[in-house]
């Protein structure tokens, strides 16, 4: 249920339409509208797009441990729509009956946190490539062990370098820079952090359990957009770094500018993990193309492109999954069923599930006793054969 839970962090604070403070505010000129929009669909886009080729580098390190890893089930995807709403609900009323100010600055010390350590998994490669070559690369080892001997439990075990507490020390300033000044040039880079890092972690396993959720989801951000104001309260209220946002009159204002753009890291993570799914499936098939995750990141991009267009059409809020999920979750299921491929994709799963192991574990143990049986009735007719002879 972890990874549901985890979701669940991500869509309660989820903004989920391309957003909304910017609804009551004329931007300053259509070519400042042009490059606030245009970027924020750029800083949507990289996310997804590296966050899922990570995701196939993480694939494979869990596919070699030897511990099954933790995935949402289908029965977790059908209850997140529901754990989700909760927990928007909850935040509606936190709002309603204590201080905003209050919660943001406990909220500000939580992200201060998840943000450094978000960030320095991102960039710590690149950090530690920039770092001088007199500083020694020193090897740590943190442990923290409960009980003795057979019952020994690793709470800690983590292993680091010199490099990494280099990277951690920026990443830190970065966080204090956030910390006291909110400034949404920082909140863009933990923004993508966290987009990058939950796209490459979060998995869906199955394409049945990705469309699921897909699914449920729909409705939900249908239903707080359209049918309350509490995803609107919630996001005008709720100061945290779980949406990007871009200044519409940076050409007149530059650094300073205040009249934002935001679109929701949920519009970016939950079809984000749907497209790395079909990333991961697209290399299962061993074909020479990607066709499955171009397609469909194709496709989130027009269905981005839809939610800005009808936004400004309609004057109103939009739920951004009302256009993406079914550009997502449309286009691959097309191309399967014009390619031939469509009971290859609901049959591919990232871990197996233990019926299919315990399957293939029986058919092993068959193949072997036949092999068993076939060396003894050999083993037993050779000294017969030479007796004749």
């Amino acid at each position: 249920m972890s990874s549901a839970e985890e979701l669940s962090n991500i869509m309660s604070e989820n903004l989920t339409d391309v957003k909304n403070e910017t609804l009551g505010k004329i931007p300053a000129t259509p070519e400042g509208m042009a490059v606030a929009y245009g970027s924020l669909i750029l800083m949507a886009l990289f996310p997804i797009f590296f966050g899922s080729i990570r995701s196939v580098k993480h694939h494979h390190e869990q596919k070699s441990l030897t511990e099954k890893p933790e995935t949402m089930t289908q029965a977790d995807a059908a209850m997140f729509p529901l754990i989700a709403s909760a927990a928007l609900f909850g935040l509606y009323i936190f709002f309603q009956i204590f201080s905003k100010d209050y919660i943001n600055l406990l909220l500000t010390g939580y992200f201060f946190v998840l943000g450094v350590l978000a960030l320095c998994h991102l960039v710590s490669p690149v950090i530690s490539s920039l770092v001088p070559a007199a500083i020694p690369n020193l090897d740590f080892h943190l442990t923290f062990v409960r009980g003795k001997g057979q019952n020994k439990e690793h709470l800690i075990d983590y292993e680091f370098t010199t490099y990494d507490i280099f990277c951690l020390g920026c990443c830190t300033v970065v966080g204090v820079w956030y910390l006291f000044k909110k400034h949404w040039i920082v909140n863009n880079l933990f923004g993508i952090s966290f987009a990058i890092s939950g796209v490459e972690l979060l998995q869906l396993n199955n394409v049945v359990t990705g469309c699921i959720l897909l699914c449920g989801l729909f409705f939900y951000d249908i239903f707080w957009v359209f049918g309350t104001n509490v995803m609107v309260t919630v996001a005008k209220s709720f100061e945290a770094p779980i949406k990007l946002v871009f200044p519409q009159d940076l050409l007149e204002q530059g650094l300073k500018a205040n009249n934002f753009a935001m679109l929701g890291l949920g519009d970016i993570v939950i079809p984000g993990i749907f497209i790395a799914l079909l990333l991961r499936f697209d290399n299962s098939l061993k074909r020479n193309t990607k066709l499955y995750f171009y397609a469909s990141f194709v496709a989130y991009f027009l269905g981005l492109l839809a939610t800005i267009f009808v936004m400004h059409q309609y004057k109103h809020a939009q739920p951004a999954l009302l256009y993406l999920v079914p550009a997502c979750l449309g286009t691959p299921l097309a191309i399967a069923l014009l390619k031939g491929d469509i009971s290859a994709l609901f049959k591919y799963e990232d871990h197996p599930s233990d019926k299919n192991d315990g399957k293939e574990t029986k058919k092993n143990s068959n193949q072997k006793d036949k092999s068993t049986s076939n060396s003894s009735t050999t083993s037993k007719v050779s000294p017969k054969s030479k007796k004749i002879k």
